[in-house]
């Protein structure tokens, strides 16, 4: 049986003459409108038309076959996107020429829900289909939003950063997802129970989540607080100094420079309010080392599962009926 692990993300642009095909390409069959798509576009042309989502990935996958070499096991690694190019077709169809029969697929998304867990497992198989390569035995390793490799970075960061602010109230931001694909998922227990465990970790009892990067009709209700609403109010409380931790993310890509570093701060500033936004965990060793965890999980039976908090560790490989797809809305 020939083995490889396939990097599965949500991709992006690397220029600009691809921003607008590549927004089309995520929202196809949602009717989005035209003016919100070119308002999302106007974030890509503030960054030159680039995301830089794929060359942290592309740093992630260098990191972790440099651990792979030095620890094994020695697997290639294989990187494929759901929304831009690589896309997962053409990785399916590399794979499928080189031999492989057995990939285990670790995707960019620490949480359970529809839109980071189970459309991603939907996006491989029509992938599959679509390439003839239905043979390659796909497992999906498990979400890892309480492995330590994730949640240590966090906490020396945010720990980092009261340092500095040492009365800031800690904002952690995720991503907002529509109240009906919530509701179908563990997202939200999961994201307090990470949240809880970087705060208690870095010792600072001030804290909450808030969410951000909205898309959704104003009809529609989506998790709250936005985190803009949220940094008003708290202004309005007394509050002038704040810690952003993106603990909804694991890299730096435009959700987090365009909504956190630009919107977020500027408001920030204009409040006269204090603002440090903490890290993702990226590239730091024990991410990395935590990717060859979940590996070494479905590979080796006796290899310790590593999980902090009261929700313990997630399943190893994802059921049938996990994250499922949220009700669709009545037409109006």
């Amino acid at each position: 049986m020939s083995d490889a692990i396939l990097f599965v993300s949500f991709g992006g642009p690397d220029r600009p003459e691809d921003v607008m095909p590549f927004l089309e390409n995520v929202t196809r069959g949602r009717g989005v409108p035209r003016e919100r798509l070119e308002a999302v576009a106007e974030h890509y042309y503030h960054f030159g038309g680039k995301s830089p989502i794929n060359e942290q990935n592309l740093a992630i996958i260098k990191a972790l076959s440099t651990l792979l070499a030095q620890q094994g096991p020695e697997l290639p690694i294989y990187f494929g996107n759901r929304n831009w190019h690589p896309l997962l077709p053409d990785t399916l169809r590399q794979m499928k020429e080189d031999g492989v029969t057995r990939a285990f697929t670790f995707v960019t998304s620490a949480y359970s829900s529809y839109s980071g867990c189970r459309q991603y497992r939907e996006n491989i198989a029509a992938a599959q289909q679509a390439t003839g390569s239905e043979s390659i035995k796909i497992d999906k390793l498990r979400v890892y939003f309480n492995h330590p490799g994730f949640i240590a970075p966090m906490i020396d960061s945010v720990q980092a950063a009261a340092r500095q602010l040492p009365h800031a109230r800690l904002l952690f931001s995720a991503h907002s997802i529509p109240m009906s694909m919530a509701n179908s998922s563990r997202y939200v227990p999961q994201l307090l129970e990470a949240s809880r465990l970087v705060a208690e970790g870095a010792v600072h009892s001030n804290w909450e989540l808030v969410y951000q990067s909205r898309s959704g009709g104003p009809g529609q209700p989506w998790l709250e607080p936005d985190i803009l609403d949220r940094i008003r109010a708290l202004h309005a409380e007394g509050v002038r100094e704040l810690i952003v931790c993106p603990i909804g993310f694991i890299s730096d890509h435009m959700e987090v420079l365009y909504d956190l570093d630009e919107e977020a701060r500027l408001l920030a500033g204009e409040l006269g309010m204090q603002m440090i936004r903490t890290p993702t965990s990226s590239t730091d060793p024990r991410f990395i080392a935590m990717i060859r965890d979940l590996v070494l999980e479905v590979l080796a039976p006796s290899h310790k599962i590593l999980a902090l908090g009261a929700l313990g560790p997630s399943h190893k490989l994802c059921p049938a009926d996990c994250c499922p797809a949220p009700a669709a809305r009545p037409a109006r």
